[in-house]
């Protein structure tokens, strides 16, 4: 049986929606949970939704510090090792479960992934990938804010890494992978672009990865791609535009059926097909974005996480424990690296 650990105290809307949520995930799916945290609070969360630490696989561990969102992600884990989200990592590292997740600091639970979980002997740097809505199985977006600025090296990796992402997550056969530039044409962008270009194209042509060569931002959400490498600064920009764009546009087409009886009948003729459209650009539904690069599965949910966020967070963690990812990295790291680079 597979063990969850979590982070109860991560996020804004912890510890109630945290432990809520696992709570539900652990119904559903049967799995065990750890909820780290200070445990008066999560055994009183426990109780209003009907269940205690001596129920059949949830697990309390105490950890009477929280790392916020004031805190320096650079040393936070270091300074707080009694934090919720210190021990939670700890536990994973201990091989005390399975997966963690955190709605905590995404800085906080990269740098502490790093220094505790460790890289994958030869990554350089770890990636956050989400997936985002793009009409099909989704595109994943590697990197989304973890590193600011790449070296042509990290982004290859980045390519691979999305790729064996895609292929085994989200069921796509020979995903194809797009650099995020500003034009299509090989010759296009910094320099960083272009030299990332020759290392993704050679990788291809050895038949590692289905580089399909520069996309836009536009290309996205259109479905022509399957994974998008980008330095942390431009993806992070894309996934906000993203999240901004798909609430506006939510909001609007809601608005418009409400302006008028003839647009009240014409919603509910079309309820169901509503909200599957809403449902595929939801957060909540989503869950959370995979830490590639890291030597176990460690999962970051949205700071905002509702408790059916964590639902989904952990449906995404089982599926990731199951998809073999790491050790797909594992086995080609030493395609990804140019040997120049330290370790």
């Amino acid at each position: 049986m597979k063990n969850i650990i979590i982070d109860a105290m991560g996020g804004d809307n912890a510890p109630d929606a945290i432990v809520k949520g696992a709570l539900d995930a652990q119904r559903e799916f049967g799995i065990s949970i750890t909820l780290v945290g200070r445990q008066e609070e999560i055994l009183r969360c426990l109780n209003e939704n009907g269940a205690s630490e001596t129920s059949e696989n949830i697990k309390i561990v105490n950890a009477p510090d929280v790392i916020d969102m004031n805190d320096d992600p650079s040393t936070a884990v270091r300074r707080k090792k009694d934090s919720s989200m210190s021990v939670a990592l700890g536990i994973l590292k201990d091989d005390g479960g399975d997966a963690c997740i955190s709605a905590g600091s995404t800085g906080a639970l990269l740098t502490g992934a790093t220094l505790v979980i460790k890289r994958v002997h030869g990554i350089r740097r770890a990636s956050l990938a989400p997936v985002l809505p793009n009409g099909g199985r989704g595109v994943v977006l590697i990197d989304c804010g973890a590193n600011i600025e790449c070296t042509p090296e990290q982004l290859l990796q980045f390519g691979y890494m999305g790729s064996f992402y895609s292929e085994s997550m989200l069921g796509c056969v020979a995903p194809r992978v797009g650099l995020l530039n500003v034009g299509t044409e090989e010759t296009k962008g910094t320099e960083l672009c272009r030299k990332t270009y020759a290392l993704l194209k050679k990788a291809s042509e050895d038949g590692r990865i289905n580089f399909i060569g520069n996309v836009e931002g536009s290309d996205l959400i259109a479905g022509g791609v399957d994974v998008v490498v980008s330095d942390g600064f431009s993806g992070n920009i894309i996934l906000k535009s993203v999240e901004g764009c798909a609430k506006v546009l939510m909001k609007s087409i809601k608005g418009t059926f409400l302006k008028s009886a003839k647009g009240k009948l014409a919603a509910l003729l079309i309820k169901k097909d509503f909200y599957e459209l809403k449902r595929q650009f939801d957060v909540s539904e989503i869950g959370g974005t995979a830490l590639l690069g890291i030597s176990k599965p460690v999962i970051k949910a949205h700071g905002s996480s509702d408790a059916r966020a964590i639902r989904s967070a952990v449906k995404q963690a089982i599926g990731f424990i199951d998809s073999g990812v790491i050790n797909e990295i594992k086995s080609n790291v030493e395609h990804m690296k140019l040997g120049s680079a330290e370790e």
